[in-house]
């Protein structure tokens, strides 16, 4: 599956590049306001906080909601006290788009996530162009010279890497390209199985300095709290708040922990 999504980000990334060059796209980055300080909007605090999740679909469970207008949605997580705003930019199993990521960064003043298969230089710079500040990388898509890349000019550009990991392998290797945010993802990328317990295994292995983040498998308050005890500063959280109806409400229910 993995493999998969990576090969759909590359090929659709390659049509962007035939019709916007990337010396254009570059120049798009570099215009933009710098971006925010996700380091200090995602800190440790007394009570945990969020990244909350545009999110339409998934391999795992189809189309979980239309969302006809993400930015209204995005401008409801703000006010539910979202630290942090994912987009998920993948088009073919996600149905997102760049496009929900810059409508997204033009309603909230919180921190913008680009959730995305990046395994090429020209989506970082996408991705600053349509105004994130944070991208995410998945150390079990990259190969550790080309994450170093990629880590490299996220900073470069003025934005921060979220390095995702699922395992203690993984782990070691974020550290070493200088992740000071990483993610442990409870879904396998290859099976698309969870496992809650893994950022509990992993958790007192990431520095103290690291923001920790706990990804996937978060329903309920009680999920939450599970992630707060086992050590995370951060939970992300999509398919409760598409799904639940009322994520204002959702929000601040997973907030109180």
């Amino acid at each position: 599956m993995l493999t998969e999504l990576v090969a759909g980000a590359l090929e659709d990334a390659s049509d962007r590049r035939s019709a916007v060059p990337l010396a254009d796209i570059e120049a798009a980055a570099t215009a933009r306001p710098a971006a925010l300080d996700v380091l200090t909007a995602l800190a440790p605090a007394a009570k945990v906080k969020i990244i909350a999740e545009v999110k339409r679909a998934s391999p795992s469970r189809g189309v979980l909601s239309e969302i006809p207008d993400p930015a209204a949605l995005a401008a409801a997580y703000e006010t539910g006290g979202a630290s942090a705003i994912s987009v998920l930019t993948e088009r073919r199993r996600f149905g997102g788009s760049l496009e929900d990521l810059e409508l997204v960064r033009a309603t909230v003043s919180v921190p913008v996530l680009r959730k995305d298969f990046i395994v090429d230089p020209y989506q970082v710079f996408e991705a600053r162009a349509a105004g994130a500040d944070l991208v995410l990388l998945i150390v079990a898509a990259l190969e550790q010279a080309r994450m170093q890349e990629l880590f490299d000019l996220i900073g470069e550009l003025g934005m921060t890497a979220l390095v995702e990991t699922h395992s203690a392998e993984e782990l070691e290797r974020a550290l070493d390209v200088g992740a000071t945010i990483v993610g442990v993802n409870a879904r396998n990328l290859s099976t698309f199985g969870l496992d809650r317990d893994l950022f509990g295994s992993l958790a007192e292995s990431i520095p103290s300095g690291v923001v920790r983040v706990a990804e996937s498998a978060v329903k309920t308050t009680a999920d939450v709290a599970h992630y707060r005890e086992a050590g995370a500063d951060v939970v992300l959280v999509g398919e409760a708040l598409v799904t639940g109806g009322d994520p204002v409400a959702t929000l601040k229910e997973f907030r109180s922990v």
